[in-house]
């Protein structure tokens, strides 16, 4: 098999180190596009927090929490000096909907929601003598609940607590606290001889992202459902039972006391609480600049891929191409990324897929023809890009196995360049390669040495 290319296999190995070369200065474009996507990232996420703050942000739900004042002494002035005592519920249960929808501000998409919460459960009658707090010392009728809502312009009802019954006033804003930051404060004042306390109250609760709940109950039972499927369930606290379908979601959690690492009574501060949370982060299907980035990735790997094939070609049919036909390869390969990029803004990011390939294989192929001058090879070319971007989108659908999937892949591509260069004699000099086929005539008389000729192709 020749493999001159008119001055010397040592022209191979300057190919070689051109390409080499044109691979490393493609990186730049590369981080540029990365870079970017970055940047219209960065977007998105000011345009979703600006949102955010007007709509409601990814919504925590912690409490109810009753919290019992008492007396530890006098100060100089001979004023109460008054401590408080936290008492969560033995009983804490939600049932909510979430109905989801999309807002969009110039280009960017954010996925809000409304939630319709019903919470009930029951207090019991304080044990504060486990707390070494004596009955003298409580001020009872002083006594409220706290509800924790990470973002109070989301509430968007008039909430009503109830306890046993009766309607407690409602205020805004948390006090006496280490572990909620924002919410609600009820005025409830307790009764002695009152042994529990039934409470129940609803909440229409707009957000973003997600919704999370403290689990504070002895028993916590959570349940909630919605018509949006593509979910992530979150928190220190996987469902116990979840349906996910085309009708959405259905997911319920239990939790009981000792599955926390926090007690139900207790005084002082209390930070453990702020970490434990169960519920659901809503996602739309594609994360269109997630994976653009996923996608980037991958662009070295294509366009030493492509640049392979090219040199094959060049190697095994003797057809020069110019190292800046090698440049203007990659320039389309790279301005994939960028086409994807802006199209997936606009269009549903594996339509935007499907026209970027499309796009960036017809181009390709199309100059091929100029380099090739070949039907066949230029064909080839084209079925090969397909494959290539058909395989990217495969590694970009399946996200734990991208590296197994680009492993292998890269392990094909290899070996299917070692099968086609096995007959490749490296080491052939110019002189061996460019010395034509002879051909022996025999002679007539035997003494006389045979005669060798040029072998014309044309001639049997």
């Amino acid at each position: 098999m020749k493999t001159n290319f008119g001055t010397g296999v040592d022209m191979i190995f300057v190919k070689v180190i051109v390409v080499a070369v044109l691979v490393v200065v493609m990186l730049l474009p590369i981080n540029l596009i990365k870079s970017l996507v970055e940047e219209r990232e960065g977007n998105e996420k000011a345009v979703q927090d600006e949102i955010s703050q007007k709509w409601g942000g990814r919504q925590k739900v912690s409490g109810p929490v009753l919290v019992l004042p008492y007396q530890t002494g006098m100060d100089k002035n001979q004023n109460p000096i008054i401590s408080y005592a936290y008492f969560f519920p033995d009983e804490f249960k939600v049932d909510g909907d979430v109905n989801t929808e999309e807002r969009s501000r110039t280009l960017f998409k954010t996925l809000v929601y409304q939630s319709s919460l019903h919470v009930s459960g029951k207090f019991s009658l304080p044990d504060y003598a486990k707390l070494n707090i004596r009955q003298e010392q409580v001020h009872w009728d002083d006594a409220f609940v706290l509800i924790g809502v990470s973002y109070l312009q989301g509430i968007k009802n008039k909430v009503v607590f109830n306890v046993n019954g009766k309607p407690q006033s409602v205020q805004p804003g948390v006090k006496n606290n280490s572990f909620i930051e924002s919410g609600l404060t009820v005025n409830m004042p307790v009764d002695p001889t009152t042994l529990s306390y039934d409470f129940n109250f609803d909440l229409a609760l707009n957000g973003s992202e997600g919704l999370y709940f403290t689990p504070v109950g002895k028993e916590s039972n959570i349940h909630l459902k919605s018509a949006w499927k593509t979910v992530s369930f979150d928190g220190n606290f996987l469902p116990s039972d979840r349906t996910i379908g085309n009708e959405g979601f259905d997911a319920k959690w239990d939790v009981f006391d000792y599955n926390r690492n926090y007690v139900q009574m207790w005084v002082g501060d209390n930070e453990v609480i702020k970490s434990s949370t169960l519920g659901v982060d809503m996602k739309f299907p594609v994360e269109k600049y997630q994976m653009t980035m996923r996608s980037v990735k991958y662009a070295i790997m294509f366009i030493v891929l492509t640049f392979v094939v090219f040199f094959l070609v060049e190697l095994l049919s003797r057809k020069r191409i110019h190292p800046v036909q090698y440049l203007l390869v990659s320039c389309a390969l790279v301005i994939f990324y960028t086409l994807l990029l802006a199209l997936s803004e606009q269009l549903d990011f594996h339509l935007s897929y499907l026209i970027s390939a499309f796009a960036t294989t017809a181009l390709i192929t199309a100059y091929s023809t100029t380099m090739f001058k070949n039907i066949k090879q230029t064909a080839m070319m084209g079925v090969f890009l397909s494959g290539l971007y058909i395989y990217l989108y495969i590694i970009l659908q399946q996200e734990s196995l991208s590296l197994l999937f680009g492993a292998i892949g890269l392990f094909v591509a290899l070996a299917t360049v070692m099968f086609v260069l096995r007959k490749v004699n490296w080491y052939k000099d110019e002189e061996d390669v460019d010395k034509p086929e002879m051909i022996e005539i025999n002679q007539d008389d035997n003494d006389i040495p045979p005669v060798y000729i040029p072998k014309d192709d044309n001639v049997n």
